[in-house]
């Protein structure tokens, strides 16, 4: 903790605060608070009712109006805080609204009422966080118990797993290859490669659906994972990174008789293995937050993916936005997790890419 406190605080001439120092750990701040600020409101919001979104209440905090039942009622009232003409302050029941007026009663004794300007009244709040628009879309229960979040987290993390696993075999396949191998028209191949990361995924959107309708892939997550299995930039990043690699102990093991094959995962995936973990990383992002490709070949909703579960589960909640919220959190945990835990890989992983 000590070591961290003092690489926050160090400054460029020690002991001493330069201007400089200053411009640049602003500089910082902004830039933590301009990527962490919806996150954090997505986060509190996700604990907010219903009725506090709509109204677009601007608290950071989950506030809520408090309520009561009267007795030999079943039904609940607000509770509003009134301010008498002396200056003191009663928290009464509000039965009904009169014009400029609202009758109050106290809760106590429901039966004696009073009329008052409405100016003179505020809502009794309290801070409630409301964890059931976790529990219920997840558990089942209450408006939410539709939504079957199990099914789209296990399709969703099928997907992702599946799809980044053939993912990295066939581009660490391709781009060994293309990295260790002499063949004419190898630089010709590597070439276009690189280009299609020019053509925009759109473009290809209608041919690639009729592919997958011609092969019978249609609402299945086989025609979601299968097209995208070979990625551009996945075989331009591992070759880049296997260019690194000495040419030397590939000849060595091949004079020691070892296979192509045994070339390729004893020696050149364990000394690639930073630039898989990038791609892996990559790979489970880009897997786990896809929607367009999901939305154009699923229909069916027992093989709708998380992303098009929160997308269908709007239009069915009539924009329930406390449960969406709560869902959208849960949906980013997962991703956020694996970057957490596998970050540094990304930085040396990438640093080292284009090092020869």
């Amino acid at each position: 903790m000590g070591r961290a406190i003092a690489f926050l605080t160090r400054t460029r001439k020690p002991g001493r605060v330069d201007w400089t120092d200053i411009l640049a750990y602003a500089y910082l701040v902004l830039g933590v608070l301009l990527i962490l600020a919806p996150v954090v409101w997505l986060f509190v919001s996700s604990f907010k009712s219903q009725r506090a979104l709509i109204e677009s209440d601007p608290r950071f905090l989950p506030y809520e109006q408090v309520t009561a039942v009267l007795p030999g009622s079943t039904r609940p009232v607000n509770l509003v805080e009134w301010t008498a003409p002396d200056g003191t302050t009663r928290i009464l029941a509000q039965l009904r609204l009169s014009g400029a007026n609202v009758v109050l009663a106290d809760p106590a004794k429901p039966d004696e009422t009073i009329q008052v300007p409405r100016r003179d009244t505020r809502p009794h709040e309290t801070v409630r966080a409301r964890f059931e628009n976790y529990s219920e879309p997840t558990l089942g229960g209450g408006a939410a118990g539709t939504f079957r979040f199990g099914l789209y987290f296990g399709n969703s993390v099928f997907v992702t797993v599946v799809a980044t696993l053939m993912t990295l075999a066939i581009s660490s396949m391709a781009a060994f290859a293309l990295a260790k191998y002499r063949f004419a028209g190898r630089d010709v191949f590597m070439l276009l490669i690189v280009a299609t990361l020019l053509m925009p995924a759109t473009v290809i959107l209608v041919p690639l659906f009729i592919v997958v309708k011609n092969f019978g892939m249609l609402d299945s997550l086989w025609g979601v994972i299968i097209p995208g299995a070979a990625t551009p930039t996945g075989v331009f990043l591992l070759r880049q990174y296997m260019l690194t690699i000495p040419d030397e102990l590939i000849e060595a093991a091949r004079m020691d008789s070892a296979s192509e094959w045994k070339i390729y995962y004893k020696i050149v995936l364990p000394l690639a293995l930073p630039a898989i973990a990038v791609l892996a990383i990559l790979s489970i992002i880009w897997r786990w937050n896809d929607f367009l490709w999901p939305l154009v070949v699923l229909s069916r909703s027992e093989t709708f993916t998380l992303q098009l579960g929160l997308s269908s589960f709007k239009g069915e909640m009539l924009d329930a936005t406390h449960y969406l919220l709560a869902m959208t959190v849960l949906t980013l945990l997962p991703v956020t997790f694996v970057f957490a835990f596998l970050q540094k890989y990304i930085t040396t992983g990438i640093a080292n890419t284009g090092m020869k």
